[in-house]
């Protein structure tokens, strides 16, 4: 099933040129992910919001067609973040939303911590504010879970710039399947035309960097209306840790999706619709 592809677009900005690929109408909404390389094609968590906004879905130092790094500490996620706000301001905008899922929800922890006056608001799906593996068994990334040594396979394997595109297809299926509350059902929720790459370089940096990542008692400080939502079965980040967001940010709201693990707005796409439209409807005046 094919789907309308998306606006390229290159952002010439004071810290670098950015890609970035534009699709729907109202509100300008950013989405990006820490380590994806995205294009036309566009993003399964992107197209979510095409229906209530103008999305831009960005493709970040390294990524795609995106500057390059000159030095490692441009990869991290504060660097991340600065390169989000220069880029909101190439555009013109004076606020913009924010949504990421997973490290494209870590990143949104951190936009709303140091620049909540640039948002409107902002969504973090299936995220944490802090480094999510040394003590949760129930995360796939934590050396006692049963598919911790499978999923790391897949991981390094992916990174290979030479990967056949037929054999990347189907070890990124299994990847994904291991996130899945039913695995069975890959086929149902991933059909439409959508590709993307993952940034080697960027993946490196960010397991780094995750060891050392805790903003926590930060939470506080962000100012904007945040939509926090997790599946009850998370495997990558678990619940607990939306469930600490949600408790330490001022101005959330919190949805669990009782059938989903890693990817609601696929597992249980009706009512991920129907909690940010009422999100939006409860919080958000344009």
């Amino acid at each position: 099933m094919k789907k309308h592809k998306w606006e390229r677009k290159l952002i010439h900005t004071a810290r670098g040129v950015f890609e970035l690929f534009v699709k729907g109408q109202g509100e300008q909404l950013c989405v990006t992910h820490h380590y994806s390389e995205f294009n036309e094609t566009g993003d399964y968590f992107a197209e979510s919001f095409t229906r209530n906004n103008r999305v831009f879905l960005i493709n970040l130092r390294e990524a795609g067609q995106s500057e390059k790094a000159v030095e490692p500490y441009q990869l991290g996620m504060l660097e991340t973040i600065l390169d989000l706000e220069e880029i909101r301001e190439t555009l013109g905008f004076k606020q913009w939303g924010f949504a990421g899922h997973s490290t494209g929800g870590m990143l949104g922890i951190l936009y709303g911590i140091h620049f909540s006056g640039s948002l409107l608001f902002h969504v973090i799906v299936g995220a944490a504010a802090r480094e999510y593996m040394t003590f949760s068994e129930d995360c796939i990334y934590n050396h006692a879970h049963p598919d911790f040594h499978r999923m790391q396979e897949l991981i390094e394997t992916l990174k290979r710039s030479d990967l056949p595109k037929e054999q990347r297809k189907e070890l990124t299926m299994e990847r994904t399947k291991l996130s899945l509350y039913s695995p069975g059902k890959y086929h149902e929720l991933f059909s439409l035309d959508i590709t993307k790459g993952m940034s080697a370089a960027r993946m490196n940096f960010f397991v780094r960097e995750l060891h050392v990542f805790d903003v926590s008692r930060k939470l506080e400080l962000i100012s904007v209306p945040t939509l926090v939502m997790c599946g009850r079965y998370d495997v990558q980040c678990p619940l607990v840790y939306s469930v600490e967001m949600a408790k330490d940010i001022p101005r959330s709201t919190f949805v669990i999706f009782e059938r989903s693990n890693h990817y609601p707005f696929l597992e249980e796409a009706e009512r991920f619709r129907d909690e940010y439209d009422q999100f939006l409807k409860e919080n958000v005046s344009f």
